[in-house]
């Protein structure tokens, strides 16, 4: 029986009526939250160009990026904005400090890490405190789904099959890469720690259009990605040599037990990629990022972007996974809300 704490995530093809949605969902949330009115931005005090710091080429965090830039630049929340094709989350945080991108997309469970709050545990609902780092949420935007994925030509259909095995588990930098590792932990196949097992999968970093090259090479032996459902560059493979995918729901309960309450179990739906059944996987929430020092105009009108044209920021290969949901916009995992975000989502429900 699953982990009572753990649900199945909602698919939700469709943004109805997002204004009254999101005084309904957040009603509860930011009951709590009194800021002052804040006044929209003129040509005077935005910012004349924006960076927005994405992800690897055929995967949705660079897909998100792209439309995000062009939302903020369509609506004249920046004069000017530009999607940075980068390793994944732990380098778009990076550049985030740094000063070298205004927003920035990264998993819950490396964002709270970068930003130095205490995992949120299962049930939790009191606010988060900032962090050390300067970063903090405008909101989760989508889910993000672990994919393990093997050649259906092969014999490995189970996690416990991997033992012995070579893994692809994402780019030094990326999120995927703390994810899998984490997954690969909680199995007990890890090789690091003081007892390592005798048999451990063997991880090494190759981000996912590498990764898919490795595997259709059978240079590694599994690939692990965590994105959208479904990401174009596995959809591809997958035509082209035929690919399986392993489910990863047995190791959450002991996920959430080691880091916290960042992980749900979560279904990619059948044929998702052509063929392939659907399987139970660890999800991870999707976080968008700014820096605490962002002003606060610039912070109201991006969160009414967010709320008002979310179907912009639909990559195109969605299949309907959870985007921009109003009741979960505020459900930032532990990472505390820029506080002109939470003003602006209070103003909005009312």
């Amino acid at each position: 029986m699953a982990d009572p704490g753990i649900s199945r995530a909602r698919l939700s093809p469709r943004l109805p009526s997002r204004r009254t949605a999101l005084k309904t969902g957040l009603a509860m949330g930011l009951s709590a939250f009194l800021f002052p009115t804040l006044s929209a931005c003129t040509t005077e005090d935005r910012p004349r160009t924006a960076t927005v710091a994405g992800g690897e080429p055929g995967g949705f965090y660079l897909e998100f990026s792209t439309l995000f830039a062009e939302s903020l630049q369509r609506h004249g929340v920046v004069g000017t904005a530009v999607p940075q094709v980068t390793g994944g989350s732990l380098e778009n945080m990076q550049r985030l400090i740094a000063g070298d991108a205004t927003f920035a997309v990264a998993l819950a469970d490396a964002a709270a890490q970068q930003a130095g709050v205490s995992p949120p545990q299962a049930g939790a609902s009191k606010a988060a405190q900032p962090g050390a780092g300067g970063i903090v949420a405008l909101g989760k935007v989508y889910e993000n789904y672990v994919h393990c994925l093997v050649r259906k030509d092969s014999s490995l259909r189970s996690f416990a099959d991997l033992a012995g095995k070579t893994a692809a588990i994402g780019e030094v930098g990326s999120g995927t890469s703390l994810t899998a590792h984490r997954v690969i932990a909680a199995a007990g196949l890890s090789a690091a720690g003081t007892t390592p097992p005798h048999n451990p999968v063997k991880e090494l970093n190759l981000g996912l259009n590498s990764g898919l090259a490795a595997l259709k090479e059978r240079s590694v032996d599994a690939l692990f990605w965590s994105g959208g459902v479904p990401t174009a560059a596995i959809t591809a493979t997958n035509k082209e040599v035929g690919l399986a995918m392993i489910d990863l729901s047995a190791v959450i309960r002991q996920m959430r037990a080691e880091y916290g309450a960042f992980y749900d179990r979560v279904l990619i739906p059948e044929n998702s990629y052509e063929g392939i059944p659907g399987v139970w996987t660890v999800g991870v929430a999707n976080l968008l990022l700014c820096r605490g020092d962002l002003d606060d105009r610039i912070v109201k009108r991006t969160v009414e972007l967010l709320v008002d044209e979310a179907q912009e920021l639909i990559p195109r290969s969605s299949l309907g996974v959870q985007f921009l949901s109003p009741e979960t916009l505020i459900n930032t995992a532990g990472v505390p809300l820029h506080p002109a975000a939470a003003a602006a989502y209070r103003e909005l429900h009312g």
